[in-house]
C-alpha cells in the first residue's frame, strides 16, 4: 500500500525544482519535478520525496485531521 501525505510548501528553490514542505510541523525536502505552478503556501500530496499534485487547502486539512484522529499524526 502507498500513502501520500498532504504537506504545505514553505520555501521553493526554482533552480533545483526542490521545495521545503511542512508535514505536521516537520520540515521535509520534496521534488517539484512532477507538478506545475506550485507556490509558497500551496498544499501538495507528497510520496517518497515527490510532490505528486496540488490539493485544495480544505481537503489537505481534513485529511490531516483524519490522520490525527486515527493516531497517525501528532496533532
Amino acid at each position: 500500500m502507498c500513502l501520500a501525505l498532504p504537506a504545505q510548501i514553505i520555501d521553493i528553490d526554482f533552480a533545483t525544482q526542490m521545495a521545503t514542505a511542512s508535514v505536521d510541523g516537520v520540515k521535509v525536502e520534496v521534488s517539484l519535478a512532477l507538478v506545475d505552478d506550485v507556490k509558497v503556501g500551496d498544499y501538495v500530496l507528497v510520496h517518497v520525496g515527490y510532490a505528486l499534485n496540488k490539493i485544495d487547502e480544505d481537503e489537505a486539512l481534513k485529511t490531516l485531521a483524519l490522520f490525527a484522529e486515527a493516531g497517525l499524526m501528532a496533532s
